[in-house]
């Protein structure tokens, strides 16, 4: 039976990271791109949130055939020091709305489903699940506050289609099935648009 892996070690976890800086880039702050394929920032968010991730993938519990690929390559111990130098970074702010020439109009509904929700739809806020101002809740829930907009609305379509289903419970999917997509553009451009940390 082999060992548990020890916590992750962030230096270790700096040298095994560099194959991420392609897509994550070198500070973890991620891309995204309007017309492509968006990439998550990793800085700043939880070690076993992103080890969970990982061990999806290479589990195939979750799809991507790039992050498969690259799961792969990792072993437990190199998961969790990975896992631990991204969360060592500080959290970057999201390529967000403004970028992408949002309505006032619907940032307003963004922000209404991702602090209020909608009970008409029976969709609870995001916060009730990622935490104050949607910074993060533990290992399950992870800050989605300053995530970039194209990667939060590809998870919510991927959950809403059926393409993700790694969420406890079908919490994800079911919330996402409610929202029509002008419900996901909405909260996905004001998330984006948030602070990625706390105000000190």
């Amino acid at each position: 039976m082999a060992a548990a892996p020890s916590a992750g070690d962030p230096e270790q976890g700096k040298a095994a990271a560099a194959v991420c800086a392609s897509c994550h880039q070198v500070d973890g702050s991620g891309q995204n791109n309007p017309n492509g394929e968006s990439w998550p920032r990793l800085a700043g968010l939880d070690a076993g949130y992103i080890a969970r991730q990982l061990q999806a993938y290479k589990a195939g519990t979750r799809q991507n055939p790039s992050m498969q690929a690259f799961a792969q390559m990792l072993d437990d111990q190199q998961i969790a020091d990975v896992s631990a130098w991204f969360a060592s970074l500080p959290a970057t702010a999201g390529q967000s709305a403004a970028a992408q020439g949002h309505s006032e109009e619907l940032l307003k509904r963004g922000e209404q489903l991702a602090t209020e929700g909608d009970w008409s739809k029976y969709i609870v806020p995001c916060s009730s699940c990622h935490g104050p101002d949607n910074l993060g809740a533990g290992t399950v829930f992870p800050a989605i506050a300053g995530q970039h907009f194209g990667y939060i609305r590809d998870q919510l379509l991927a959950w809403q289609q059926g393409s993700r289903k790694n969420d406890p419970q079908r919490l994800m999917a079911t919330i996402a099935e409610r929202m029509s997509s002008d419900d996901i553009n909405a909260v996905a451009a004001w998330l984006s648009s948030q602070p990625a940390t706390a105000e000190q």
